[in-house]
């Protein structure tokens, strides 16, 4: 008899945990990602602002799990998922059948009803976002030290970031460092200091999953950093010109998007239901109605704990759910019914600028210079591969020593500019 097969769609924090806690267990594994390699995405913004290499947070699946007989890893992309046939339909066609399936596709960005809006500020969720942004940064600059009408050479050197959680507030920390620290010295036209980066959200505060007296922290390190911090604020307009904030033009060089996201729409064709951001419904255990060889995990699930509470789109619940999930299929295939999921909240960080952070572990709350030696040492661990370990280690080093960032290369520039005048 053959051993059940599990079809694991996706290679993030959930896919690649899912397949961890399923080798050299007694099933079949099949891991299928439309790239080869798994990105750690808590990094992508010091690609984007080109303190890291993309090779530097990003590892082959296939040498992950060059050691586990039992997992076959396949460049493909799900176009739909047949619950009821137990099939997955490739987009080139192709079918893939499974006993039991974990769907961990992640999340992508959500303009709110707004799509128009991504040519002009483009989101974080892959490198090839981050390249596009450090691009569009680091010509900022380069075109401000050439223009000679200073109003417009204010435009440029205006950066604003839309979303006030932890990709906008580290985005917006480190902007301002490179502006101010960085670049320092290397320009003889501007004062690349002059930049303005202003961080706008909608609601009533920035990093509303940190308590109050954090924020204030986060609040007060960011305008030490001489960023406009705009809480309370919608923006209400996105194009070339810059953003409007209600019925008041914002006139700025780039804009980055660092808000809102939906679920992959791959999770459409289950056929379970969703709420409003596209994320399926599941069962207790992490199942979907009806299908209980099915489950969904991670920025794709919607799930409520125990106290009511969504979980937030993290790494660390893609991960525990992914786990959870892997068990509770080899509990099936020995005939022991599943359990609920329980979620173990271990806290939050975010950056804030060089040696800046704030921490909530929920049994110990801190801040400043402690806060940022813990978030580094945390993210060097949950990295995938020691050379890349390595390699981040001594980068974040020399960066802070030096206040340098080794990867400032603008590439694709007439690529880009060509596809830029289309959409303009």
């Amino acid at each position: 008899m053959s051993s059940p097969h599990v079809l694991i769609l996706g290679g993030g924090f959930g896919g690649l945990s899912a397949a961890k806690a399923l080798r050299r267990r007694p099933v079949q594994v099949t891991l299928v990602d439309r790239h080869n390699y798994h990105l750690f995405q808590p990094l992508l913004y010091q690609v984007a602002t080109a303190a890291l290499s993309p090779g530097d947070i990003a590892s082959p699946i296939r040498w992950i799990f060059r050691r586990s007989p039992n997992i076959r890893v396949l460049l493909a992309e799900a176009a739909s998922i047949e619950a009821d046939r137990r099939r997955v339909v490739l987009r080139d066609g192709a079918d893939l059948a499974f006993d039991f399936l974990i769907v961990a596709t992640g999340a992508s960005h959500t303009y709110f009803g707004h799509d128009g809006w991504s040519a002009y500020a483009p989101g974080l969720k892959t490198l090839e976002d981050a390249l596009d942004i450090r691009r569009r940064v680091l010509l900022a600059f380069e075109r401000a030290e050439r223009e000679s009408d200073p109003v417009e050479r204010q435009t440029l050197l205006t950066f604003v970031l839309v979303g006030g959680g932890p990709t906008g507030v580290e985005l917006a920390g480190t902007l301002a460092e490179i502006a101010r620290q960085t670049l320092r010295h290397e320009f003889r036209s501007i004062d690349p200091a002059q930049a303005k980066v202003v961080l706008v959200e909608a609601g009533p505060t920035i990093l509303p999953a940190f308590p109050e007296a954090l924020r204030h922290t986060a609040r007060a390190s960011l305008r030490r950093l001489r960023v406009d911090v705009r809480e309370a604020t919608a923006v209400t307009g996105i194009d070339g010109a810059g953003v409007m904030l209600g019925s008041q033009r914002l006139t700025a060089g780039t804009v980055l998007w660092t808000a809102g996201v939906a679920a992959s729409p791959l999770v459409r064709s289950i056929g379970a239901p969703l709420d409003r951001a596209g994320r399926v419904l599941v069962a207790p255990d992490l199942s979907i109605p009806g299908h209980p060889e099915i489950f969904v995990v991670g920025d794709a699930a919607a799930f409520v704990d125990e106290a009511g509470h969504p979980l937030p789109g993290v790494a660390q619940v893609a991960m525990q759910q992914a786990r959870h999930a892997a068990r509770a299929i080899l509990r099936r295939i020995d005939g022991r019914p599943s359990s609920r999921f329980v979620y173990r909240d271990k806290g939050s960080m975010a950056i804030v600028g060089r040696g800046a952070a704030i921490a909530d572990l929920g049994w110990i709350r801190f801040s400043g210079f402690a806060a940022w030696l813990a978030w580094l040492f945390l993210h060097i661990v949950m990295l995938v591969g020691f050379r890349n370990r390595l390699v981040v280690l001594v980068q974040w080093a020399m960066a802070y020593v030096t206040l340098q960032r080794s990867v400032r290369l603008i590439t694709n520039v007439e690529r880009h500019e060509d596809r830029d005048e289309r959409t303009g």
